[in-house]
């Protein structure tokens, strides 16, 4: 990872301590305060029970076992029953509400993580693959998830009881105390040496993994492509070397995992023998009973026993701390596009004007390529603008400024008078319905699919947007109809059928500015006609820009914008751009040309305006 800030995520966090990544979950946790109570009482009632069995030991060694120490013994053993009661009590308590705990920060985690994702604009997409975004909320949600909810109850648990165990050891023999708290800092010093590369290395395993999991997404999305090129082996054999990388990355974690739990393991057995050692020494010279090196030796057995879990669970909390830092670069990544602190109000009822002011635009990726090179114009209230002109003109680029997912560099954006740069982008975007090229339809029934841009609507609504989009026909023929499942990116339907669905959900919004981005592309000749016939009563009374190639589209539009360059190069009429014999009639007449050549092929001519690919 890059110094400062990620490669893949602008929210990129700063080198932190070894758990210092885990901050991010705290505001989610001590919303539950009542459970965290709860938990801490739990657990003191478990320690507590755990460290009187020493004591009770020690009574039985030192006085149980004289001629008449069977009543000693019987009392002891039976006050040892209730302590194990209290002991499975408050364990079972502690382990409920501290893993449910766990399992409600996380589910509060990952929905904040995914309603920040809404909330961020395109150009962090752009910079951002999907498939590593989907492993972020699901592959480090899960990781800080098992972590956070089984890990930070052992956690809590071995610190109470080392605590305790430190305390009563002290009680029970300073000497002996001594020599175990001077081990300590021996121990704890390489742990938290090693938790750091731990750390170091749990980041870049999920890292790797992220990048397997996108380059999965990426190629299932594509599976068609890839088979239809018969790259399958290819994409496999790939897979397969992001695979290997994530799986290599996980092993060097393990691996000063597996070090780190060693170390731990040898320096705290050790220091308990020595203890022992130095224990009985002082039994066979009569300073302390036998009972009083038992009690000591469980006290510091249950203290080693525990700073050994702690070690364990250190090395998963530095593995968790990565996944953490992954999330928190997320949570903390800014919108570039965002509700301004006063925003100014859309004027009521709307009308649909729209004015751009010497916009000047450039994509973050393509920041030596201006898009958009200074462009005015100005579009009345009801009228039809075409926008036209070769590939990469910039044709697309004033559709997603208009609907704000990026900002100009420089110039002025307005609808209904309004600066859209001081509106509220929700209430900006109320206004306009979006007919893209590639529509997007979602995995669930065809009704929810139009339904999407307008949630309230009726059935009878929906049925009524689907018949003016010419839609209606096909779906009623769907095994269940309206109700019927379209699979992940509406994959059972054909594009055309796609379009007209998305056709279907523009008209159901109702909003007075539409914008088609070629909206009838995608269709045979007779549905385009049927739907081309919709989408006009639809535009009647509507503001209208509309990206096009055919002339069936543009030569009913109230005046055409010809771009080349990102700036207007021609504007005017069908008819007064032909007589202007400029960028226009040339591409018009290259449109003729196939028509002309479709028709001698005996097919209906398709006319466009120019022989290249949709921007």
């Amino acid at each position: 990872m890059a110094r400062g800030r990620d490669k893949k995520n602008p929210g990129a966090a700063r080198p932190k301590a070894p758990l210092g990544s885990l901050r991010p979950l705290i505001p989610f946790a001590v919303v539950y305060r009542g459970r965290i109570l709860a938990a801490f009482l739990a657990l003191l009632a478990a320690s507590g029970a755990t460290l009187v069995v020493p004591i009770a030991l020690r009574r039985v060694i030192d006085h149980g076992f004289s001629p008449d120490g069977q009543g000693v013994i019987d009392t002891y053993f039976a006050a040892l029953i209730g302590v194990v009661a209290v002991l499975a009590l408050s364990s079972g308590a502690r382990y409920y509400t501290v893993v449910t705990l766990g399992e409600r920060v996380v589910a509060d985690l990952r929905t904040a993580v995914f309603r920040r994702l809404t909330q961020l604009d395109p150009a962090f997409f752009d910079r951002s693959l999907s498939g590593e975004i989907i492993s972020r909320l699901t592959a480090d949600a899960t990781q800080v998830k098992a972590v956070f909810g089984v890990s930070i109850s052992i956690l809590l648990r071995n610190a109470f009881l080392f605590s305790g165990a430190v305390v009563m050891m002290v009680i029970t023999s300073p000497r002996l105390s001594i020599l175990v708290l001077a081990a300590i800092p021996l121990i704890v010093f390489p742990l938290i040496l090693s938790g750091r590369g731990v750390r170091r290395r749990s980041r870049a395993a999920q890292d790797r993994l992220a990048d397997a999991s996108a380059y999965a997404a990426e190629a299932v999305n594509a599976i068609r492509t890839m088979q239809a090129f018969g790259m399958g082996r290819t994409t496999a054999a790939r897979f397969g070397e992001a695979s290997e990388n994530a799986y290599g990355a996980a092993r060097d974690s393990i691996q000063a995992r597996a070090l780190l739990t060693g170390v731990a393991i040898f320096l705290i057995s050790a220091s308990v023998v020595g203890v022992m050692w130095y224990g009985a020494q002082g039994v066979l010279a009569g300073t302390m009973t036998a009972g009083q090196l038992s009690q000591f030796v469980l006290y510091a057995v249950f203290g080693a026993s525990a700073l050994g879990q702690l070690s364990e669970v250190y090395g998963e909390l530095a593995q968790a701390a990565g996944a953490a830092e992954r999330l928190g670069e997320i949570l903390a990544a800014e919108p570039a596009i965002r509700v301004p602190a006063d925003p100014v109000p859309m004027p009521v009822p709307a009308k649909g004007a729209v004015s751009f002011e010497a916009v000047r635009f450039l994509y973050p990726a393509r920041p030596e390529h201006p898009s958009l090179d200074g462009i005015s114009f100005t579009i009345a209230p009801g009228e039809r603008v075409a926008l036209v002109g070769p590939s990469g003109a910039g044709k697309t680029t004033v559709l997603q400024l208009l609907l704000r997912f990026y900002d100009p560099q420089t110039g002025l954006i307005r609808v209904d008078g309004i600066d859209i740069a001081r509106a509220d982008p929700d209430a900006l975007r109320e206004r306009l319905a979006l007919v893209p090229q590639d529509p997007t339809v979602f995995s669930g029934s065809v009704l929810e699919n139009i339904r999407y841009g307008r949630p309230q609507a009726t059935e009878a609504q929906v049925q009524r947007a689907a018949e003016l989009a010419n839609a209606d026909g096909f779906i009623q023929a769907l095994p269940q109809g309206y109700a019927t499942t379209v699979g992940e990116r509406g994959v059972t339907l054909s594009g055309g059928q796609r379009q007209r669905v998305a056709i279907a959900r523009a008209i159901l919004k109702d909003a007075p500015i539409l914008l088609l981005d070629e909206a009838t592309s995608a269709l045979d000749a007779e549905s385009e006609r049927a739907v081309q016939a919709a989408l006009d009563t639809l535009m009647r009374g509507r503001t209208t820009l509309v990206i096009a190639h055919r002339l069936a589209t543009i030569r009913k539009a109230d005046r055409i914008l010809v771009l080349d360059g990102g700036r207007i190069v021609e504007s005017g009429t069908h008819e007064s751009l032909l007589a202007q014999g400029a960028l226009y009639a040339q591409l018009a007449a290259l449109q003729f040309t196939d028509a002309l050549d479709e028709t001698a092929r005996g097919k209906e001519p398709r006319p466009r305006l120019t022989a290249l690919p949709a921007e």
